[in-house]
């Protein structure tokens, strides 16, 4: 049985790669700095996961945690995106020194693709030629848009408590949310792909929604009216600063709120539309995957949005 090292397990995102390779039947390691990263999380088969510690800023670490994974899934923390390209090149050059299969990083956001501007996503590029550089081979997935972010603190009192969906996405603005467990699907389905060693692809959800059109999936949901109430990118930096509360250093919370700003203005204007996938071109490269991706509306009424739904930070 293969093993998985998922780094970052104790996220919403890791969590969902862990699901989801314990129902494929794999053998999971959680990389997580928390003794019990999973704490109030309904996972099946969470009592097999072995957690290992690893500090992303100390190389030394490294070999100690990832030492005998056949596989790494890799989701970089998002008050780490200026440093993703040294961070998964870093851990590229380990993945090589033990021989690791394949290294599948999550970018949890757009690879440019297109000429013009690509703002903070040229990150993601920088991060991809770091990995190749480093002797791993590697998968990276552009996940565009996540279902799972209107479940965060920063989202999900708006929707439950005030019937107010609250994002900073433009009227006009389309976006193919994904759900995370889909993430999943596509990392583990890659490992089975050797025509995907050494390449990268934007991924989203079946369906390309404007903010009514979301706001209408939760009035279904919930039973009761769901409005869309866009807010400025602004006032979303601020929301996101207050939903990390003391995990974030009080100097790092203006500059972090200033960039998710700029970051959104960029996303309501940009002719680049990086929330938006071509999923013809997606179900090409994964035919195996067309049909079995879930609609928000499938999505929305399996999820607990109550209080006691396990958030772990900026979530």
């Amino acid at each position: 049985m293969a093993l998985i090292t998922v780094i970052g397990a104790s996220g919403r995102q890791g969590m969902a790669q862990v699901r989801q390779a314990l129902e494929a039947g794999y053998k999971v390691r959680a990389i997580s700095r928390q003794a019990d990263p999973f704490a109030g999380a309904k996972i099946e088969g969470i009592e097999d996961i072995e957690v290992r510690p690893m500090d992303l800023y100390d190389t030394a670490t490294f070999k100690p945690a990832l030492e005998g994974s056949d596989y790494i899934f890799y989701t970089h923390p998002l008050q780490a995106r200026a440093d993703r390209a040294v961070l998964v090149g870093d851990v590229g050059k380990c993945a090589a020194e033990l021989g690791v299969k394949r290294v599948v990083w999550n970018t949890s956001s757009w690879i440019p693709d297109k000429p013009g501007d690509a703002f903070t996503y040229a990150g993601n590029t920088a991060g991809i030629n770091a990995l190749w550089r480093s002797g791993a081979p590697g998968t990276v997935f552009g996940s565009v848009l996540f279902m799972d972010n209107l479940l965060t603190n920063w989202a999900r009192p708006f929707i439950v408590n005030e019937g107010r969906y609250v994002y900073p996405h433009a009227p006009h603005l389309e976006a193919n949310w994904i759900s995370l467990d889909d993430v999943a699907k596509f990392m583990l389905t890659s490992l089975e792909r050797p025509d995907m060693e050494g390449a990268w692809l934007n991924i989203g959800g079946p369906r390309r929604m404007r903010g009514p059109e979301v706001a209408e999936v939760l009035s279904d949901t919930l039973g009761k009216p769901v409005k869309y109430d866009p807010c400025t990118p602004q006032e979303f930096g601020d929301y996101l600063v207050s939903a990390a509360g003391d995990d974030m250093p009080a100097e790092m919370r203006e500059e972090f709120a200033a960039g998710i700003a700029a970051f959104y203005e960029y996303n309501n204007t940009a002719p680049t539309k990086p929330f938006s996938v071509e999923m013809e071109h997606v179900y090409e490269r994964f035919p195996e995957l067309e049909g079995e991706l879930e609609d928000m509306s499938e999505w929305a009424p399996k999820q607990d949005w109550g209080e006691s739904n396990f958030r772990p930070a900026f979530g």
